[in-house]
């Protein structure tokens, strides 16, 4: 094959891959606007790198956040033998092994360093002090992402699982 006939092929297959791993997380950040209502959200957006961003950092940090889901439930895929009459139930029970630990992890680790962890880095970002209703928005907004990971793949997994 010449080699100008296989860099279409090659683009192709490269665009196929980014979409595959980023696309999710592209979804996820539109699925996820509606917290940036928030003044406080968007303050903490401004306040992380690259400084004074929004637009950049929100979609860095929410394409980013996806990357464990993604990644972890196509490597936890790959490693698992799908053959035989077990191979759904195995396949299921590698997708579970990847939401629950990246779920809790996110879920019980998010409004921790964003109200403890970053102020203390330097990272003020929050006008009202990190009260109450600071926590409860950090830990809604992590629920409402995880949701939006969690139960499509807890979906497929169970669809893996069904016999037949």
């Amino acid at each position: 094959m010449v080699p100008l006939q296989s860099l279409p092929g090659a683009v192709v297959g490269l665009g196929a891959l980014l979409l595959l791993v980023l696309g999710p997380g592209v979804v996820a950040s539109v699925l996820w606007t509606p917290f940036l209502a928030s003044t406080r959200l968007r303050s903490l957006f401004r306040r992380l790198p690259p400084d004074g961003s929004l637009a950049v950092t929100y979609a860095v940090v929410t394409v980013g956040a996806s990357l464990p889901y993604v990644l972890g439930a196509g490597v936890a895929l790959g490693l698992v033998d799908i053959g035989g009459p077990e191979g759904g139930a195995r396949m299921a029970n590698a997708i579970l092994t990847v939401i629950v630990p990246v779920s809790l992890g996110y879920v019980l680790g998010v409004p921790l360093v964003g109200a403890v962890g970053l102020p203390r880095a330097g990272v003020d970002w929050d006008p009202t002090g990190y009260g109450v209703s600071t926590w409860l928005l950090l830990f809604v907004g992590t629920v409402w992402y995880v949701v939006l990971f969690a139960v499509p793949l807890f979906v497929l997994a169970l669809i893996a699982a069904y016999p037949g």
